[in-house]
């Protein structure tokens, strides 16, 4: 498919998308981050990234700074309180900037050019080295790769340096309102008697069209909340839900990468992305104007039954006004698509979130910023803020169990975990480029207005896939 053609697609939905609208009652946009992912990679939409003529923030009495760059908007508030602790304690300040969802690599190069550029800041992978490796200091001797339980999950080089470590584990899949479900099970007919018995994408489509149907029954507007095609909130179809038909055909060719793809599970990403767009609080040609934070409030106004994101999410939900959603209903499921075996299938678990420090900065910049994170891992309050405030699954050994996140995502992340099902690994840490993800999401908002046929968006995919990653490789 020509680039010609894709940059006409790129406007086309743009422009689609501030032409609809689709009231839902939901909180104002504020900014999706994944994300982003969320990707995330991938992140939700939040706030504006700060003006990059920011002041930089003080140095130590050594003359080290700290300066993070930082990927998550919906933590935004969580690091000013972070920062200002940390200043408090140590007097060293600390400036946090945050990038508007979806922009984070264009924020990034241009801080990073800058005189007071971020010493800290973090990538999604290998293919995020690949793209930063120039600033990115060896971490192999430092104090937060040694406290890292898994070495296996650092970012290496092929120098055998660690150049990314991950400062939490995160899943995301289908997050349920208990109550509602209940609610629907004990309607006559239901399909199902418990969600136990929801574990493949056939029992799914089944409960789901019938929850449809009986939508006025059981309160709600539509069984899922509505599918974010907003041009940048669209990180949880182009990268996380498009990361489930990727691992399945990556485990077909006994590979963790592949320079070119068949999209072999084409059809299967297309049955669960008809179900959420069909089955919606939103009819599928209004869904551009849609944001993540317009789908998290449907979900905690009990307006819908479920919807697809992570354990990030609680706080989307928690602080929501007027959110009517209990704790305790707070559920997660997997992300079935129809593959066979599926019912082994667990969540989607891993990590996008490595944190490098600027290898361009000074010695003593680089000593405070490791000195920043160590404090984040290490004492008493660092912990508490990585748990309890940006709720992270830290992966190393200086936490104890006790010292985890205790919000209903993360328990039920862990509940998976520990439950001996097959857990989805994250493969869209190996996506091409950004604007692979970008045209994919493009594509995806064209069928959903029905000016692209789903052999055209597969057509798309495998053809930027493949121009993408021969243009990285170069």
């Amino acid at each position: 498919m020509k680039k010609k053609l894709i940059s006409a697609l790129l406007c086309v939905a743009m422009v689609s998308s501030m032409l609809i609208g689709c009231g839902s009652g939901a909180a104002e946009e504020t900014a999706p981050a994944e994300e982003a992912a969320p990707t995330e990679e991938a992140a939700p939409a939040e706030e504006e990234a700060p003006a990059a003529e920011e002041a930089a923030p003080a140095a130590s009495a050594d003359g080290g700074r700290v300066y993070y760059l930082n990927f998550k908007p919906e933590v935004d508030a969580q690091w000013q309180e972070i920062a200002a602790a940390y200043t408090a304690e140590t007097g060293v300040e600390v400036k946090v900037v945050t990038a508007a969802s979806g922009t984070y690599e264009e924020v990034l190069r241009s801080e990073i050019a800058g005189t007071d550029a971020p010493t800290l800041f973090q990538i999604n992978g290998p293919v995020g080295y690949q793209n930063w490796k120039d600033y990115c200091l060896d971490l192999s001797s430092s104090e937060l790769y040694n406290a890292l339980s898994d070495k296996g999950l650092a970012v290496t080089g092929a120098d055998g340096g660690v150049y990314g470590v991950p400062y939490t584990v995160e899943a995301y899949g289908i997050i349920y309102n208990d109550a509602i479900m209940q609610a629907y099970f004990a309607t006559e007919g239901a399909k199902a008697a418990s969600v136990d018995e929801i574990n493949t994408f056939a029992k799914l489509k089944e409960v789901v069209e019938d929850m449809t149907a009986k939508k006025d029954e059981l309160g709600i507007e539509g069984v899922f909340a509505s599918t974010s095609l907003l041009p940048g909130e669209d990180w949880r179809w182009q990268t996380h839900l498009a990361n489930v038909p990727v691992y399945y055909e990556y485990k077909d060719n006994n590979v963790s990468d592949m320079a070119e793809i068949a999209f072999t599970y084409s059809d299967n990403f297309k049955n669960i992305w008809d179900l959420y767009i069909n089955n919606s609080t939103c009819a599928p040609g209004l869904l551009g104007s849609k944001a993540v934070t317009d789908s998290m409030a449907e979900f905690a106004l009990g307006q819908c039954a479920m919807v697809q994101n992570g354990n990030w999410a609680w706080g989307q939900i928690s602080d929501v006004e007027g959110n009517t959603v209990k704790e305790e209903d707070v559920k997660f499921m997997p992300v079935y698509i129809g593959v066979a075996g599926e019912e082994d299938q667990g969540l989607c678990t891993g990590t996008e979130n490595f944190w490098c420090v600027n290898s361009q900065a000074s010695e003593a910049d680089q000593k405070a910023t490791l000195d920043f994170v160590n404090w984040m891992i290490s004492s008493d309050a660092g912990k508490d803020y990585m748990v309890n405030s940006l709720g992270n699954a830290a992966p190393f050994s200086t936490f104890g169990d006790d010292e985890k996140p205790s919000d209903p995502l993360a328990k039920e992340m862990y509940r998976y975990m520990e439950s001996g099902k097959n857990s989805v690994t994250w493969n869209f840490t190996t996506f091409p480029s950004q604007a692979f993800k970008d045209d994919f999401g493009a594509a995806l908002l064209e069928y959903c207005n029905g000016n692209m046929t789903w052999d055209e968006v597969k057509e798309l995919v495998v053809t930027r896939w493949a121009e993408e990653k021969a243009a990285t490789a170069q």
